[in-house]
């Protein structure tokens, strides 16, 4: 049985101090239910986090990772770094990061195999430009995607990663894919995945949706079959916020 998971991707906002008010706004709201949360912060708000969040059943993910367990990488941060802190998981792959910093298909790849080799569960993000779902590639681009990222990757490291769906034609523009578009999308990503590892793996895969969530629209969203959860933007920022789109 998938447990949903609502993750919160703070990007680049929020200080240690704005991130320790928030938390404590948040665990003040925050009632376990059968919906995984998570907030994943900048690097310097991560060790913070894990210390406020420990014993609340709220879980705490990074935004990136190397894919090297050391060397001459200057700023960058690895898998061991993040497990020493108590991160449990890690976004890889959002189109800002393809977009701003050169990442692709196959640093994708080594990113989530490192992580796989530790215990933190990889995030990982697919979605089409506006240009290429309207001109009718999208499915074969998100599916290229997917087997890009995902290549070398076993059946029983398959259930650990979480597929998160987002357009990027719906990132921060207050535009958001439709119910449907966003289903038709992620069934899409499901039977990709049947083709890949079968059914039966497939079946335990958490598919998210983000672009846009808010708790005006969480519910619709939630509520169609084939989507396990959400990459929440800016609605995570506000701890009342991201409890209503947790509680859709």
């Amino acid at each position: 049985m998938r447990i949903p998971l609502i993750a919160g991707n703070w990007k680049m906002f929020k200080t240690k101090t704005e991130a320790a008010a928030f938390a404590e706004e948040f665990k003040a709201l925050y009632r376990g239910t059968d919906v995984q949360a998570a907030i994943c912060a900048p690097f310097t708000d991560l060790e913070l986090l894990v210390e406020s969040f420990r014993g609340t059943g709220i879980g705490v993910g990074a935004q990136n990772v190397h894919f090297e367990d050391e060397g001459a990488y200057t700023g960058e941060i690895s898998v061991k770094m993040l497990e020493e802190i108590g991160v449990d998981f890690c976004i890889v792959g959002h189109s800002e990061r393809r977009q701003y910093f050169a990442e692709t298909d196959e640093t994708v790849n080594l990113k989530i195999k490192k992580l796989l080799s530790g215990s933190i569960r990889p995030i990982m993000c697919v979605g089409e430009s506006l240009e290429q779902r309207d001109s009718g590639v999208l499915f074969d681009f998100v599916k290229s995607q997917l087997e890009g990222g995902l290549k070398g990757i076993s059946p029983e490291d398959m259930k650990r990663i979480v597929v998160a769906y987002e357009p990027i034609w719906a990132i921060g523009t207050s535009r958001t894919a439709a119910p449907e578009q966003a289903e038709e999308m992620c069934a899409f990503i499901r039977q990709t995945l049947i083709e890949m590892y079968g059914e039966e793996v497939a079946d335990e895969v958490v598919i998210q949706y983000g672009g846009s969530v808010k708790p005006a629209n969480a519910t619709e969203i939630m509520n169609q079959d084939e989507i396990d959860g959400a990459l929440v933007g800016g609605a995570s920022l506000k701890a009342p916020d991201f409890m209503q789109i947790i509680d859709f």
